[in-house]
């Protein structure tokens, strides 16, 4: 069921919207009508697995994460309030209740950077970590570890500028522990060769590849150390504004970041050392690398490059640091004892910003207004020719500003009333302007190509050709209103490397890219049909697919665009039914063993394609892609998941029904020390040709994907 704004769960949260959608469940900004509407957030744990047994260790677990959790009582943590329990259409759900915190996170704030060519200072780094390590010395004092530190998941707070600590890995810990039992105890319908396969480990691995350290990924072993190799690796991309996997040599597994920015050389060593390859190379306390950094920094001075830093070949107006400059640092011993005193370690409440921190705020606040005022006129007198009209024919520069502009008076009164029309629907969408002009201008390109390198003026004869591009426009903006929020938000920001941890993200459900591509181009396709067969993906355009992805994706984990065939006991198929539709599919696994006999049945329109892909995806006597083909009969030549792809690639929708049967003519013999089963193998590190990669057409992808679900990698 999906949880719509307006809800009230357990007679107290009312949901005023969705903040975001993982492999776990989802996340809510909710009101608690208890106590005069306060907002706080409400993490949602669905099991995928709805048995008795299942929900009962799932509540089990979270109670005890729980209070682990309460006990976290640091006024840079968000507080635990409650865990609670109840039944929505039929399902069980539980729900972790947290303070919300506003703020943005460093991700989005390094994304918002990256567009206008900045990345994050020295000193802003520094003042991060002085800010954080004192909370992750109370947390690891407390016997927690968190698991997953990435920039995604350290708040900037508004009310006072603190970096504030979320997402802690125990909720996921809990997840997968309960599907690590929910295994061991036989319940799942898999093959012996399979069930053999999932071990209590498979479940532990959790952090993010590239923050993590190489242990966490490869054992699941996690000490005070880890953060500090992840809080490295967060510093690092906040640094360079390049991810980690673009940062690692993949040749000998080494991190490179050293060429991509200039430090002070002790900063640059205490770096090294946070990521040192070898646990006992690292820092292994928080209060060991805040001496360290403190006494690193006692011979310089960084306030005066506090300003972010500017990108590599890039030009871009003044920016004013998101943070206030760093003040006089306290020395580790204060840094720490600020929350060891027992009457400092209280819940979190608003503070008040103290005197010194308001003057700092009160000069800043007023820079930014007289850099706002001077950028604004600039822009306005530079450019109004373009943004009065919104139709050069070329892409614009990443540092324009995203706002846009009032239509110019010279337009007649019927134009300006259109340009606004698109005006209130873009800010409606929450699309970005600068994407938003990339967008229209390309398809305006593509549809007049006589107009190559043309501006179009503001003036009477260029009237026409305005309406033009203000039609093209119109019609991109109900193109996009489909997509989540979440996923319009990022476009004109997604990257190689979020599609490289999508397909980790699929593989780990054993999911393939290829299937998870096959529902994004049923979707993409029939909104622009004209992109088949064209190299769209790092265009304007193929921001579009891949924000289409990102939905499909988090469809995929949600379970509302897939699902697991079981067969039940005795039976050696089964069938399933539904209606889709236009441009909507599923993606289905089975669990089905070596030599066994496959029947695969779909009953549908022509409109409908299906898809059938192998464990390893590179046996083609058992794999179809994107075929009109009804039926497909083979012997299975490996044990694994098979996944079964349908996709309506129609306009209107339409119903199906897909029969799977598997049957063995014969007992399979047992697997002796030389005919090892292809099963899931954690220990199986993916070659980068394993997975398969989105390219000119997304739709037939050349190298095959992984449908096991593979471990992470070695390297960070």
């Amino acid at each position: 069921m999906s949880i719509q704004p307006g809800l009230t769960l357990g007679e107290r949260y009312l949901i005023v919207r969705q903040l975001g959608q993982g492999g776990f469940g989802r996340t809510y900004l909710a009101e608690d009508i208890n106590r005069f509407r306060e907002l706080c957030v409400l993490k949602e744990f669905y099991p995928q697995v709805q048995t008795p047994y299942v929900l009962q260790k799932a509540e089990e677990l979270f109670q005890r994460e729980a209070s682990v959790l309460y006990k976290l009582q640091h006024p840079q943590i968000p507080r635990f309030r409650e865990l609670f329990r109840m039944n929505l259409d039929g399902n069980s759900y539980l729900f972790l209740v947290q303070d919300y915190v506003d703020g943005s996170t460093y991700g989005k704030l390094l994304e918002h950077r990256k567009q206008q060519g900045l990345r994050f200072s020295e000193a802003e780094v520094r003042q991060l970590l002085l800010q954080i390590l004192p909370v992750l010395d109370y947390v690891h004092s407390m016997g927690v570890i968190h698991r997953d530190i990435s920039p995604d998941n350290i708040i900037h707070r508004n009310i006072d500028q603190l970096p504030v600590l979320i997402d802690f890995g125990g909720v996921k810990q809990v997840a997968a522990n309960v599907a690590s039992q929910y295994y061991q105890q036989g319940e799942a319908t898999l093959p012996p060769s399979m069930s053999s396969a999932m071990s209590p480990s498979m479940g532990t691995l959790l952090g993010k590849i590239g923050y993590s350290p190489p242990e966490q990924m490869q054992t699941g072993l996690v000490e005070p150390h880890s953060d500090l190799y992840a809080l490295a690796a967060t510093i690092v991309v906040l640094l360079t504004g390049k991810q980690p996997q673009e940062l690692i040599d993949t040749y000998n597994l080494t991190w490179q970041w050293r060429r991509e920015v200039n430090l002070s050389h002790n900063f640059a060593m205490v770096l090294d050392q946070m990521l040192s390859p070898l646990p006992g190379g690292r820092f292994q306390s928080a209060r060991q690398l805040l001496e360290a950094l403190v006494a690193s920094s006692a011979t310089n001075n960084y306030a005066s490059n506090y300003a972010p830093t500017v990108l590599p070949n890039q030009q871009t107006q003044a920016t004013v640091p998101v943070a206030p400059p760093p003040q006089k640092v306290p020395t580790a011993n204060q840094q720490i004892q600020q929350y060891q005193q027992p009457q400092s370690v209280q819940p979190y409440t608003q503070p008040s910003i103290p005197a010194k921190s308001a003057g700092v705020f009160g000069k800043t606040l007023l820079l930014t207004l007289v850099l706002g005022c001077v950028a604004g006129v600039t822009w306005f007198g530079a450019n109004s020719l373009f943004s009065s009209s919104n139709q050069e024919i070329s892409p614009q520069p990443t540092n324009s500003p995203t706002s846009e502009p009032s239509p110019t008076q010279k337009f007649s009164a019927e134009e300006q009333a259109r340009k606004e029309k698109l005006r209130a629907r873009r800010e409606q969408l929450g699309v970005d302007y600068n994407f938003y002009i990339s967008l229209v201008n390309q398809v305006f390109r593509d549809r007049n190509p006589s107009l190559q390198g043309r501006t179009l003026s503001d003036s009477p004869e260029d009237e026409a050709l305005r309406a033009r591009w203000d039609k093209i426009a119109a019609e991109l903006l109900e193109k996009l209103a489909p997509l989540s929020s979440d996923a319009r938000r990022q476009l004109g920001t997604y990257t190689s490397a979020q599609r490289d941890a999508w397909k980790l993200q699929v593989n780990n459900i054993n999911v393939g890219s290829r299937s998870l591509y096959d529902l994004t181009d049923g979707t993409f396709f029939l909104q622009f049909p004209e992109q088949r067969g064209r190299n769209f993906l790092d265009t304007p355009v193929g921001q579009v697919w891949s924000g289409i992805a990102n939905d499909k994706l988090n469809a995929i984990l949600a379970n509302t665009a897939f699902r697991k065939l079981v067969f039940k006991d005795g039976a050696i198929g089964t069938k399933v039914s539904g209606t889709f539709k236009a441009g909507e599919g599923k993606v289905f696994i089975a669990g089905l063993a070596k030599d066994q006999q496959m029947e695969v049945k779909l009953s549908a329109n022509s409109k409908v394609l299906l898809s059938v892909y192998s464990p390893s995806g590179t046996v083609n006597s058992v794999e179809i892609n994107d075929s009109t083909q009804r039926t497909l009969s083979a012997k299975l030549p490996e044990d694994g998941y098979y996944e079964f792809v349908i996709v309506n690639t129609g306009s209107s929708s339409t119903d199906y029904q897909l029969s799977v049967t598997a049957e063995s003519a014969a007992p399979p013999p047992e697997p002796t020390p030389t005919e090892t089963p292809v099963t899931p193998n954690p220990s199986v590190t993916p070659t980068p040709t394993a997975t398969a990669t989105p390219t000119a057409t997304p739709t037939n992808p050349e190298t095959p994907n992984l449908n096991i679900a593979p471990a992470p990698p070695s390297n960070p």
